[in-house]
């Protein structure tokens, strides 16, 4: 294959990383992809898909490039969804994490772009390995509980804001009214099935930005009351998720990492060794 075969996939994606592409189901969002090298368009094999969701500092690009060396040991494809800032509202950045926002439902907008992806490669877009981290781990576990039959496995790295699984509270404290909310009901045996990891740095204490109040220009459009019953630092946050996880019979794998404060490159090994634990078994299984 010559390096202008390698480089410019026929239909303009290419091979290795990509730009980014706006989506055509709504062009206020985009995605990016890294495609391994080994992948041929005139073959028959369909590659795993990985999808790496970005915090607030929206750094999808660089979380893209991160798993390249994973793309390329595991013939998996990578993306990475693009939910900026400023959607409808100035100044606004949490929108994406709590999955539903005025008119958008950003789980649909995810699956639209993965849907747009298998136009062109062959994945497996049945499931696919989800790993979020800060405001993308608020996104992935929230999309697991609408949508866990679409997933091979899911990290979830360092959420600041949790929705436990909790039948008391509602959205987005807990999951009472989600059926009414969002048209369907939990399928918790369907979450049972799925491989959990949670992530975190051990030095993850920081608050300043975690801390909900009613006058908070950060958190006003979310503030509930019970908002931090969860705990006071991400990891005791991250803790009380394992805790509800647990009561509902989902088994969690959960990684500390020594020495990390809230920083997210710095727990992607731990959450390669889940990934590439989750498609051997995947593999295993007789998948295309």
């Amino acid at each position: 294959m010559s390096m202008t075969r390698r480089t410019q996939h026929r239909t303009g994606y290419g091979i290795g990383p990509t730009t980014l592409f706006a989506s055509r189901a709504d062009q206020r969002f985009s995605f990016c992809l890294y495609v391994p090298t080994s992948y041929h368009e005139t073959g028959t094999r369909h590659y795993p898909l990985a999808v790496v969701v970005h915090g607030t500092n929206r750094p999808a690009l660089q979380y893209r490039d991160a798993f390249a060396d994973f793309a390329e040991a595991q013939e998996c494809i990578v993306l990475a969804p693009l939910f900026p800032g400023g959607i409808d509202q100035p100044g606004e950045i949490h929108n994406y994490k709590f999955i539903t926002y005025r008119d958008i439902r950003f789980d649909l907008v995810l699956l639209a772009m993965i849907d747009e992806v298998a136009e062109v490669y062959r994945i497996d877009k049945r499931r696919f390995l989800l790993h979020g981290f800060s405001g993308g781990g608020q996104f992935a576990h929230r999309f697991f509980y609408l949508h866990p039959e679409r997933l091979l496995g899911i990290s979830i790295g360092a959420p600041g804001v949790v929705t436990l699984l909790d039948e008391r509270r509602d959205w987005w404290l807990g999951v009472r009214d989600v059926e009414q909310k969002f048209g369907r009901p939990l399928d918790y045996e369907a979450m049972r099935q799925v491989p959990v990891q949670m992530v975190i740095g051990a030095e993850d204490t920081d608050n300043w930005d975690i801390i909900l109040a009613p006058d908070s220009p950060l958190w006003q459009d979310y503030w509930m009351p019970g908002a931090n019953d969860a705990g006071q630092t991400r990891v005791e946050r991250l803790e009380a998720l394992r805790a509800s996880f647990e009561r509902a019979g989902i088994a969690v794998r959960f990684d500390v990492v020594p020495g990390v404060a809230h920083e997210g490159f710095k727990i992607l090994e731990p959450v390669k060794e889940f990934f590439a634990a989750v498609l051997e078994g995947y593999r295993g299984a007789g998948s295309r």
